[in-house]
């Protein structure tokens, strides 16, 4: 047993989400979106380094020593899965490390709307899971793949940076692919797939122009494409795929995603003020015909409208999401406000209104 794995266990006992270890400071967790310091000694540079050193494979502490940071995945048996990163900092080494579930969550389990088991059941396309960075994307994701898993009989291959959520084969073949152990990169992994039968791809990021082009591709191609973005709703991800482009390649690219995209799920976490724990506001875009004429016309500006009268093929907003959980009282007004695009709507929710209003 590693010396690190005692901190791993207390993360589980805590029910913390990310463990944070820096050198020259004391061992910290985040609870339920806080952060709150391990009653541990200082870490000592050395002393951490020869910590995270015991479970990082050696072909990435090469990579480390070049490069200053680098990412893995971490697996302690019968316990949990991690998804680490190293970096160098002012005083030394720090890593920090997000628990991956061992069980994966069900879309019934999660509260996610019955749209999701559409997205899963589609013969073709691209839907993409977008919001901040730890905001359950992954997880989003995980129950979507494990509903197809579950009732397909088709072949799925993920491609991810690290591996996070391990699905074990049921009704589909899945293969997993981890970018630098099995793969160069996001776009060799994806070139190499169209050539290995697959029905759905999982692009763990999206995050640069040739990677975009071939997960379109891929949708074009008559296979169905997930994949993740930071935006943080349906018509910021319409335009950050397109502005990816250039320009003189924009108007190809808005017909092709028209056609290609089936479906954004863009989400923010809010801390519950109801009971211990977090739950999730989801905007829900689904790509009608009439979303996809929007697209194509370069009026994405025009896709919330479109979104506010497609509530009956289950598109909400984010604004209406967060409201639903205000009025629920699961969130706080202050917490729902920061976090609302139309900060209007929820002012009168406030104990003081902010002063521009």
């Amino acid at each position: 047993m590693a010396k690190i794995d005692a901190f791993f266990k207390l993360m589980l006992e805590q029910g913390a989400s990310d463990l944070h270890m820096v050198s020259g400071q004391q061992p910290v967790l985040r609870i339920r979106g806080d952060m709150e310091r391990v009653q541990y000694n200082v870490l000592d540079n050395d002393e951490l380094r020869g910590m995270l050193y015991e479970i990082t494979p050696e072909d990435k502490i090469k990579i480390f020593e070049e490069t200053g940071d680098v990412d893995f995945g971490y697996e302690i048996p019968g316990m949990a899965r991690f998804r680490a990163n190293l970096f160098l900092q002012k005083y030394g080494i720090g890593a920090v490390f997000r628990l991956i579930p061992s069980e994966i969550m069900t879309i019934e389990q999660l509260g996610l709307p019955p749209i999701c088991k559409k997205f899963a059941m589609l013969s073709k396309g691209l839907v993409l899971v977008t919001g901040p960075t730890g905001s359950g994307k992954s997880t989003t994701l995980a129950a979507i793949i494990d509903y197809a898993n579950k009732n397909r009989k088709d072949h799925i291959i993920t491609v991810e940076d690290p591996i996070e959520f391990v699905h074990k084969s049921q009704g589909c073949i899945v293969n997993h692919r981890e970018i630098g152990t099995h793969t160069k990169s996001f776009a060799a992994a994806l070139r190499g797939a169209l050539r290995e039968d697959p029905d759905i791809i999982l692009v763990g990021e999206m995050r640069d122009l040739e990677t975009i082009q071939l997960a379109l591709e891929a949708a074009a191609t008559g296979h169905l494409v997930f994949g993740t973005l930071h935006t943080t709703n349906a018509p910021k991800t319409v335009d950050r795929i397109i502005d990816v482009f250039p320009s003189h390649q924009q108007a190809q690219i808005r017909t092709t995603l028209s056609e290609s995209l089936k479906g954004v799920i863009a989400q923010n976490l809010f801390k519950r003020v109801d009971k211990k724990g977090r739950c999730a506001a989801l905007e829900i875009l689904v790509c009608t015909y009439a979303v996809g004429a929007l697209i194509r016309e370069s009026k994405t500006h025009q896709i919330p409208s479109a979104m506010q009268t497609g509530k009956k093929y289950g598109m909400q907003t984010l604004d209406d999401a967060i409201m639903e959980l205000l009025l629920k009282k699961w969130i706080s007004p202050e917490d729902a406000y920061d976090k609302a695009i139309d900060k209007q709507k929820f002012v009168q929710f406030l104990k003081e209104p902010p002063p521009e209003f």
